[in-house]
């Protein structure tokens, strides 16, 4: 039994209690959570390690490190002792992404060693909503990604990345994992589409992570010779559909503050701003 003030990585016997930090919050912690679920605490399968803040014996932080660092329900104090962990071990994460507070508090403390950063996206908002739209009717060709239609949503999937994040997902391994990610995504029914009759994607967004509280929609896009037309907002009421009878009874999203076009479409499909992430790109 830990009595001090102490953060260590945390083991697979630290699951339950680690579960109960996320569940928390479990929105916001949506994407973690649904790694944890299923993955455990095991680095190897996690993907990363879970660093665990205690105080007085009780766990009350955590923070992902793997391809993202992602502090979770994080004291200033455990920021600090996860900033200190985070220095030792050198930056191996392509980003920090979580609430604004805490993730700001963590990159004033990083920046410093890490910096300077590709970007830094200071406000985020997240959103979130429980309801069907009353005014915008699902755009009734929108449907679930098929197995054998790998090859034609790929070129969307890597045009909506490049595009958001501002690099191709395909540099550096030659896209092996995030080939892998978009097939996880369409094998497990949450990758959806509307393809037209030529095989073109006009419009895609997936359900990146699931949880039995929560869900977060991603990766929306419309293929830009089809955008002005009103496709966006019909295409989320159809994703969200999916989302809130299938996979969780609340569903989330955010969205860069800057994109006005899409916070409005959002809107407009009933979700509301409930918070604020940030994102710090390398």
């Amino acid at each position: 039994m830990l009595t001090q003030t102490t953060s260590r990585v945390l083991e697979p016997s630290d699951l339950d209690a680690a579960l109960a930090v996320l569940d928390r919050e479990p929105v916001a912690n949506a994407f973690v959570t649904a790694r944890v679920k299923v993955a455990g605490l095991d680095p190897w399968r996690l993907g990363g390690e879970m660093w665990g803040w205690y105080e007085d014996g009780m766990l009350t932080s955590l923070c992902y490190a793997g391809a993202n660092l992602v502090p979770v329900c994080a004291t200033p104090r455990a920021i600090r002792a996860f900033a200190d962990r985070a220095r030792r071990a050198g930056r191996r994460c392509s980003s920090i992404v979580g609430p604004a507070g805490p993730t700001s508090q963590l990159w004033r403390l990083l920046e410093p060693q890490w910096g300077p950063a590709r970007e830094v996206r200071a406000r985020q908002p997240l959103m979130i909503t429980d309801h069907m739209p009353e005014d915008i009717q699902p755009d009734p060709y929108v449907r679930r990604v098929r197995k054998d239609e790998m090859e034609t949503i790929m070129p969307a999937c890597v045009a909506m990345f490049t595009e958001e994040v501002g690099v191709s997902p395909m540099a550096g391994d030659g896209g092996l994992l995030y080939q892998a990610r978009v097939a996880e995504l369409v094998g497990s029914g949450r990758s959806f589409a509307r393809i037209d009759g030529a095989g073109n994607v006009v419009f895609k967004a997936e359900i990146g992570a699931a949880t039995t509280q929560a869900c977060q929609i991603q990766g929306v896009w419309v293929a830009p010779e089809y955008r002005g037309k009103g496709l966006a907002a019909p295409g989320m009421a159809a994703v969200l559909r999916y989302a809130l009878a299938d996979i969780a009874p609340i569903a989330s999203l955010y969205v860069n503050d800057f994109n006005t076009a899409a916070r409005a479409t959002y809107r407009r499909v009933g979700f509301e701003e409930v918070g604020e992430f940030m994102s710090i790109l390398f």
